[in-house]
């Protein structure tokens, strides 16, 4: 196999779910597009995983976002609302007033890019404070609007992210069944990927700027012998409940990046490429 794969392939590569070896680049944080492996390079030891969960598809934040984590030949995990473009969506709080979302044509391009786009929700409900029937059916129309509208769409390789982390264990019990996985609220540790792994728990801090929060959590994840962090934020530079800046974001990265063992990846990317079933 040729060694030579840019960045557009590494990203394509995860993307398609394909296995960790197809793509070296992203994994190993490489940062020179074509940038060959060296031949007796060993494989990278996956010690500490990190997903950055970015909520709410706000269009600003994520256009940035993703030119953020491409500079990196990363994949950004973003998290959208199936109606948060539309004219007749409804706000469900002042934080995301008068911040414009991005439509399915910006979601199916950036995922034609290399990142990860995935459902936030039909319409921003918490689901634990309604019956079980109608969260059931918020869920899957939202589910329903994504196979239709987001290319190669796929239910079973998706992770569906709680609105506000809210979950509750009847909602647990069903989606298991129609998804690849759930994210909702808990321990911002997870263990590393692993075959059957369904329930993937986060945290997240707000309503003001995270930065600080997030990197106690990061230190904290450095300072175990292994773990996966998975940190829901929202939009960058003061966009939404919860923001990080887009300066303190780059140091992150670049911090990350010169860490031997610690990569960098979407929720359902790890699973997929990380815990193959």
């Amino acid at each position: 196999m040729n060694n030579k794969i840019n960045r557009r392939q590494c990203l394509d590569a995860l993307s398609r779910g394909i296995g960790v070896s197809m793509a070296p680049c992203l994994l190993s944080g490489c940062r020179s597009t074509g940038q060959s492996n060296p031949p007796d390079r060993k494989k990278k030891q996956i010690k500490h995983l990190i997903t950055l969960s970015f909520d709410d598809g706000f269009k600003k934040s994520s256009l940035e976002t993703a030119r953020l984590f491409e500079k990196y030949h990363l994949s950004a995990c973003i998290n959208v609302i199936a109606t948060g473009h539309l004219k007749s969506f409804r706000i469900p709080d002042a934080y995301q007033a008068d911040i414009s979302k991005g439509d399915f044509g910006l979601w199916n391009e950036l995922k034609a890019r290399g990142h990860e786009i995935m459902p936030h929700g039909y319409r921003h409900a918490n689901k634990a404070k309604m019956p079980f029937e109608q969260a059931r059916d918020l869920v899957l129309r939202c589910l329903d609007i994504f196979s239709r509208e987001l290319k190669d769409f796929d239910p079973r390789r998706a992770v569906f992210n709680f609105p506000y982390n809210a979950s509750t264990p009847a909602l647990e019990k069903w989606l298991a069944a129609e998804v690849l996985a759930f994210r909702t609220g808990g321990p911002a540790l997870n263990p590393l990927p692993h075959p059957g792994q369904v329930k993937l728990t986060c945290t997240s801090h707000g309503p003001g700027n995270i930065d600080r929060h997030l990197e106690s959590k990061v230190d904290q994840l450095l300072s175990r012998q292994s773990g996966w962090l998975i940190y829901n934020t929202h939009g960058l530079d003061g966009e939404g409940w919860g923001p990080v800046s887009s300066y303190f974001l780059e140091k992150l990265i670049n911090r990350l990046l010169a860490l031997d063992a610690v990569t960098l990846l979407p929720a359902a990317q790890s699973l997929l490429t990380l815990a193959p079933a």
